[in-house]
């Protein structure tokens, strides 16, 4: 069965709500998620990095804070240095997602932090696959839209000031468990 890790870090727990709907579409597609939450940034990654190594495929994802991810996946992406070394994730399918209090907030320069690190690793990058938002039809920017920001590179989720159990809206938790499946769908493609 294909499984894919999804390597994350949630500082009040809005980005774990988007794994764990990351984690639903995986499931939806058939294959097995594997949720690898990051605490800090002066964890021991070593039981992460061979999970990610035995995974058909892994995402990465992070709050945007000032701009950037967050410094406990950077870190993590920082003690992948020997898997670098070594290729070890070379070809492996990669995606990301990040979440954030406001609508813009430098989240394409996050996702980009990501995208960068796959490619220093050799993998190949799954983007979300998903139109403009959209809803009955009509290009909208509504809570209930699937990729309501219009991101491509990765999937965008935006939480306002209030609990991860209200927010992010509907439509971000939809787009991010239709990242999962893809992901989990090409993941499959490449195993066969």
């Amino acid at each position: 069965m294909t499984t894919i890790a999804i390597v994350y870090h949630s500082g009040y727990g809005h980005t774990a709500v988007v794994a764990e709907a990351v984690a639903e579409g995986v499931t939806r597609a058939g294959a097995t998620p594997k949720l690898l939450k990051i605490e800090n940034a002066g964890q021991d990654f070593a039981a992460f990095i061979e999970e990610v190594t035995k995974a058909d495929a892994v995402i990465f994802g992070a709050p945007t804070y000032m701009g950037d991810i967050s410094a406990p996946l950077k870190a993590f992406f920082e003690a992948s240095a020997g898997t670098w070394m070594k290729q070890g994730w070379k070809d492996k399918i990669a995606a990301g997602f990040t979440n954030g209090l406001t609508f813009a907030g430098d989240k394409n320069h996050a996702l980009t932090s990501i995208f960068i690190l796959a490619m220093q690793h050799g993998m190949i990058w799954v983007g979300s696959g998903q139109a403009l938002g959209n809803v009955n039809g009509n290009t909208s920017a509504a809570p209930e839209a699937v990729n309501r920001m219009g991101y491509s590179i990765g999937v965008v989720t935006q939480s306002d000031n209030a609990g991860p159990d209200v927010t992010p809206p509907s439509g971000d938790r939809e787009s991010a468990r239709q990242l999962g499946e893809r992901v989990a769908k090409v993941a499959a493609k490449f195993a066969a």
